[in-house]
């Protein structure tokens, strides 16, 4: 059925979430045990009002989660997705996630909903940086102001670029496959929807279920994404 489905549809597109990532090792945001908002209040540490008044925790933070990124890479569910791009069996990644994994794996046509920890940019005049600049304990640009990750902060809206990507790659998909993502995010969690009212068959892999499992034509829960594109990449 999904091999059908992959083989002959025009336009497919890829929807990553935390469980993308976490199989390379990554925590998540949410979890029970190990979630970082278990540990850290996102308003103390993640969030515009952390960036203007509690400056050194939120660098702290940041720092180590740039950190932290670097100590992993891409697992193998990347790189088929990656190689899968290259094949033109898959159009788009629309991601949640900021590690950057999909273009080192070396994806291309990739909407960050959240922006990227791979980044730093000017919170005063936008200037980007590389984030191994913030890794060398450089935090303030050449005009003075402060250098932050080009993530998506608490109190803001998702970059205007990559969400009008994701929309278009929603509206125009006949198949909308979501990797690891609970779906419980908005406005994130509306494009599976958008896909689907436009037509699109739905699947979703992810270990727990979802509250949009009900819209979908294929749902699969409590498998390894990787082990789970390996098995289609056979097709």
């Amino acid at each position: 059925m999904i091999s059908d489905w992959i083989q002959t549809s025009t336009h497919t597109v890829v929807f990553t979430g935390a469980g993308m990532s976490t199989e390379s090792g990554l925590p998540d945001f949410r979890s029970a045990n190990q979630g970082l908002w278990q540990q850290k209040d996102p308003s103390r540490v993640a969030s515009v009002q952390a960036l203007n008044d509690n400056v050194e925790e939120f660098i702290d933070f940041y720092r180590k989660r740039v950190l932290g990124v670097k100590e992993y890479e891409p697992h193998a569910g990347h790189q088929i997705l990656a190689e899968w791009e290259k094949r033109s069996r898959i159009h788009s990644i629309i991601t949640q996630n900021v590690d950057g994994f999909h273009q080192q794996a070396g994806s291309h046509k990739v909407a960050e909903l959240h922006g990227t920890l791979q980044k730093v940019h000017c919170q005063a005049c936008g200037m980007s940086y590389s984030s191994e600049d913030f890794l060398d304990g450089s935090y303030h640009c050449s005009c003075g102001g402060i250098l932050r990750p080009s993530v998506v902060l608490f109190g803001e809206m998702l970059p205007e670029a990559p969400f009008e990507m994701a929309f278009a790659e929603a509206s125009r998909a006949e198949l909308f496959i979501v990797l690891g993502s609970s779906l419980s995010v908005t406005p994130a969690n509306q494009f599976p929807l958008i896909a689907k009212e436009h037509g699109a068959k739905l699947v979703i892999v992810n270990q727990e279920p979802t509250a949009l499992d009900a819209y979908a034509d294929l749902v699969i829960n409590n498998r390894q994404i990787g082990d789970v594109l390996a098995e289609w990449n056979r097709f």
